[in-house]
């Protein structure tokens, strides 16, 4: 039922939610943030991310996205601003740029879904990218989901390997 409605939405611009994003005090002090490159069906990131890419220019915030690299796993690119983008997996606009294995120095990810609960457990797309790569992730670093009001729901299925996020902002 979440594919479907997801298939159904019409995004747009989302600069209230942005904003809401970029007033969340995790978010506002990281220096190294992890971000994803939206599908259509997603909350829309593209302008936060050129924005803080620019801002990291000036005040050092590092920038990562996700690249799918094989059947099972992704890795993280930095990203300077739109000419690092090439079409990638699933379609999906992946970075070219420098690859970054620092894990430990994360301090926020913002993670899509395709649905969340109130406890922050998340449902992916059924491949299990990132699932997999959250595990990688140090326990410090903060995880925020990022969903349309619909996508929240009472329960999320869960299995032992599943790392919930830390907060969950709603559209």
């Amino acid at each position: 039922m979440i594919r479907q409605r997801k298939q159904q939405h019409s995004v747009g611009e989302s600069s209230a939610f942005i904003s809401r994003l970029k007033d969340n005090s995790h978010f506002a002090h990281a220096q190294t943030l992890l971000l994803y490159s939206s599908l259509p069906d997603e909350v829309p990131t593209q302008i936060l991310i050129d924005e803080l890419a620019a801002q990291g220019k000036t005040v050092r915030k590092t920038v990562l996205l996700p690249r799918v690299v094989n059947d099972t796993d992704m890795e993280l690119r930095r990203y300077s601003g739109p000419a690092d983008l090439q079409q990638g997996a699933f379609g999906i606009l992946e970075p070219k740029g420098e690859l970054f294995t620092d894990y430990d120095t994360i301090e926020v990810a913002i993670i899509p879904g395709m649905a969340f609960d109130v406890e922050g457990h998340r449902l992916g797309r059924g491949k299990g990218y990132y699932d997999r790569f959250l595990a990688k992730l140090s326990p410090s670093t903060y995880k925020i989901g990022l969903c349309f009001s619909w996508q929240l729901i009472d329960q999320v299925p869960t299995d032992e390997h599943d790392i919930p996020m830390d907060e969950v902002i709603v559209q």
